[in-house]
C-alpha cells in the first residue's frame, strides 16, 4: 500500500507541475500569398491549371484565410490571355484552356483589393526518370528503405530540377533541388528515404524543370525549413522574396512563386 501512495504522489508531482504558457506574438498585416504553379505534365495537353491565392495569418490561427474576389489571368508571348475564374470564394482560381509551350515566358497578372501583382516566367522542359534503384539497408540504422530516382542529364545546358516524393505516410512530402554544376551530362538521381516507409507503400515521384531563379529561391527556402533551420520561433536569417511584385503598392509585397515547369511523374510501389 505505501508503494502505491508513494507512487500516486509522484504522478500527481509531475502532472501538477505542467503549466501552459501563452506566447504573445507580433502579427503583421496580412499579405496576399500567390502559390501559381503552372505544371504541364508529360504526356497531357496541361490545358487545365489552377492558382490559389490566400493571405499571411498569425502563427497559431487554425485557419489560413483565402484570398476571395481577385482577378487573375496569365498572358502568353503570343498574345493570348487565360483567365482564372474563382470557384464558389476558396481562393482557388481555375482555368482549363490554358496552352503550355517549352521554352516560352508567361505573365502573371492579379488585381486583388485594387492593387496589381505580376511575375514573369519561362517553362522549363525536364528529362524523363529513367528508373528507381531500392536499397533496403539505407540510414544509419542500416534498416531504412531508400529510393534513387535515376534521370539523365543533358550535355552542354544548364538544368535545374525541383524533386517532390509523396508516399503514403501522412508526413509532408519530401522536396529537394538540383542543377547540373557539376553533373553535366550524366546519370544522376533524386534521393528519398523515410523511416517509416515499408513494403507495399505506394511513393509519387514527380520531376519538375524549374530556372535558375526558382532554384535559388527554393535551396535558401529548404535550407531555412530543414532541420538545421532552428525551431518554429527562430527568426529567420531574411525573407525570402519570390518573383512576384506589387506594381501599385510595392512596400505591400506579396509572399509566393509563379512558377511554370514541364514534370515527369512515376509511380513506385515499395518491394
Amino acid at each position: 500500500m505505501k508503494k502505491l501512495l508513494h507512487i500516486s504522489f509522484f504522478l500527481t508531482f509531475f502532472t501538477n507541475c505542467e503549466d501552459v504558457i501563452d506566447v504573445n506574438l507580433n502579427n503583421a498585416e496580412p499579405r496576399l500569398v500567390i502559390e501559381a504553379s503552372i505544371n504541364y505534365l508529360k504526356n497531357t495537353t496541361g490545358n487545365e491549371q489552377n492558382i490559389k491565392l490566400t493571405l499571411s495569418a498569425p502563427f497559431f490561427n487554425d485557419v489560413v484565410p483565402p484570398a476571395t474576389d481577385a482577378t487573375v489571368q496569365i498572358l502568353d508571348a503570343h498574345g493570348n490571355t487565360f483567365y482564372f475564374i474563382e470557384s464558389e470564394n476558396t481562393g482557388i482560381y481555375y482555368n482549363d484552356n490554358f496552352l503550355p509551350v517549352i521554352n516560352d515566358t508567361y505573365t502573371l497578372v492579379i488585381n486583388y483589393n485594387d492593387e496589381i501583382y505580376t511575375a514573369t516566367e519561362t517553362l522549363m522542359s525536364v528529362v524523363p526518370i529513367d528508373y528507381v534503384e531500392q536499397n533496403n539497408e539505407g540510414g544509419f540504422s542500416g534498416e531504412d528503405i531508400e529510393l534513387k530516382a535515376y534521370y539523365t542529364d543533358p550535355i552542354g545546358i544548364d538544368n535545374y530540377y525541383f524533386f517532390e516524393f509523396i508516399s503514403d505516410i501522412p508526413v509532408i512530402p519530401s522536396l529537394s533541388v538540383y542543377d547540373d554544376t557539376f553533373t553535366d551530362g550524366n546519370e544522376i538521381f533524386g534521393f528519398y528515404t523515410e523511416e517509416d516507409l515499408e513494403s507495399g507503400d505506394i511513393v509519387t515521384i514527380r520531376n519538375y524543370g524549374v530556372s535558375s531563379q526558382f532554384y535559388d529561391y527554393m535551396f535558401i527556402l529548404l535550407q531555412q525549413g530543414g532541420d538545421s533551420g532552428g525551431g518554429p520561433f527562430e527568426t529567420q536569417p531574411a525573407t525570402v522574396r519570390g518573383n512576384c511584385i506589387n506594381t501599385t503598392n510595392p512596400d505591400n509585397y506579396p509572399y509566393g512563386y509563379f512558377r511554370l515547369s514541364e514534370v515527369d511523374e512515376l509511380i513506385y510501389t515499395v518491394e
